[in-house]
């Protein structure tokens, strides 16, 4: 029975379970039966994910084997939310036990000959033994299964793969139970080894996060995630990540800052190591498009050169999952460098190419607006207004609802200032009645966290 839907304490001593005592897997701290044991007496998953504080998936998933619990305050959430004594599962004494016992008392002499006997009083070799008992029991608790951090490595990929095609609100519903997950095992100490894949499988969803959130135009919640990414990037001591995670963090300042920051992260980027990879190559790309935008044309083309040479030394082939560097998004990002540069024919060709390889469904259906944004700032430099508020328009309503997020609409917004004034009447004044009405729906939905014009 459930009494006042809590679970009965009198289960925990009494219980059977597939022909044995319940205490039996308690002593093993076998979740998965517990877990069982509890819903084939009519506790819902959705009960036992709420009186432990996990997800009612994540119940279920514990309970069907999919996942291990190993972290102790899992454990002990677990045995506090389902009235589980402490002692059962050796997590030490509930409240109020009595301290003592044959146990816990070293006799009088046999400790008398001990080369501790003289020492401190309070030192006893009772005391030290149950200290490297508890030690020992800390060290085993708080290694993660392998197969555990499988399957949040798992996972972090999986999300990796969805995320160019997905709405960030969407994205960021579905970080989440995995960013709760890995804070709960980096809570404790764990293997170096162990920790360092913890902490990157955390650079990865902290960095989905901030880019999440930089598409909706939430700056400072942003940033605030890339220094997250930063941090566990460093503390997995894993150099491509290193520069990855700077040279993602170094996009956010081009679309919602100061582009010189952009130069002064990607810089950061590529000193990391001298090692030529895909990040890298990420990282001079879009150092050559902020370069372009402040004005640095020189040094723009020098970033250019040194983008193409690190992408033919270590390119990704073509994919669509994030954070990957394929000749689409090279080209994507020196679409920007030639717009801001003002040469727009060298623009034109590349953004031909750039989207035929993106394809007419694009998987990555941001990447092809943008580029489709810098066309219309071409137009308005060529003085084809009309021409480059269509664009822009189309450029914008071709993306679902969900993804006309703060960072294209402020792009969009960009095409219309680029627009000399006398320009602006007709299709350009569409364009910005446009704008400002995805804006506002944006902000209906939630997609946008940035104030508008």
């Amino acid at each position: 029975m459930i009494v006042g839907s809590q679970v009965n304490p009198e289960w925990w001593r009494s219980g059977v379970w597939n022909g044995r005592p319940i205490g039996e897997f308690l002593q093993r701290r076998d979740v998965a039966a517990v877990f069982r044991f509890l819903h084939a007496r009519g506790v819902s998953y959705g009960r036992i994910a709420a009186l432990v504080g996990i997800s009612s998936n994540r119940a279920a998933e514990i309970a069907k084997g999919i996942r291990q619990v190993t972290a102790y305050e899992v454990l002990e959430r677990i045995a506090v939310g389902l009235s589980i004594p402490r002692p059962a599962m050796g997590l030490g004494r509930d409240a109020g036990t009595r301290v003592g016992g044959d146990s816990d008392v070293v006799a009088a002499d046999s400790g008398a000959h001990s080369p501790l006997a003289s020492a401190d009083a309070s030192v006893e070799v009772g005391g030290l033994a149950r200290l490297r008992l508890g030690l020992d029991e800390a060290l085993a608790l708080t290694s993660v299964a392998p197969q555990q951090l499988e399957l949040i490595e798992e996972s972090a990929s999986e999300h990796m793969t969805l995320y160019p095609s997905a709405s960030p609100q969407v994205m960021l519903s579905l970080l989440a139970a995995d960013c709760r997950e890995v804070q709960m095992l980096s809570l404790r100490r764990q293997p170096a080894a162990v920790q360092a894949r913890i902490s990157g499988v955390a650079a990865l969803l902290a960095t989905m996060c901030a880019d999440a959130m930089m598409r909706l135009g939430d700056a400072a919640e942003a940033r605030r995630w890339y220094g997250t990414a930063i941090h566990a990037a460093d503390d997995s001591g894993e150099a491509r990540l290193r520069v990855l995670v700077r040279a993602q963090a170094a996009m956010l300042p081009y679309y919602f800052g100061d582009p010189t920051q952009t130069v002064a992260l990607a810089d950061a980027a590529l000193a990391v190591t001298s090692i030529a990879s895909s990040p890298a190559a990420l990282a001079a790309a879009g150092r050559a498009r902020a370069l372009a935008r402040i004005g640095a044309a020189e040094q723009a083309e020098s970033a250019i050169d040194q983008a193409r040479r690190l992408f033919d030394q270590a390119g990704d082939e073509d994919t669509d999952v994030a954070f990957r560097f394929p000749v689409k998004r090279l080209l994507f990002y020196l679409s920007g460098a030639y717009t801001w540069l003002g040469d727009t024919g060298e623009a034109y060709r590349i953004q031909e190419e750039a989207l035929r390889l993106y394809g007419a469904a694009p998987a990555v259906p941001i990447d092809a607006a943008l580029i489709a944004l810098d066309r219309s700032m071409c137009l308005a430099q060529d003085r084809r207004a009309t021409e480059a508020a269509v664009t822009a328009r189309d450029a914008v309503a071709d993306l679902p609802e969900a993804q006309r997020t703060e960072i294209i609409l402020t792009r969009a917004t960009d095409v219309t200032r680029a627009i000399p004034e006398e320009s602006r009447p007709g299709e350009v004044a569409v364009l910005t009645d446009y704008v400002r009405a995805c804006r506002e729906s944006a902000r209906r939905l939630g997609t946008t966290a940035a104030p508008g014009p």
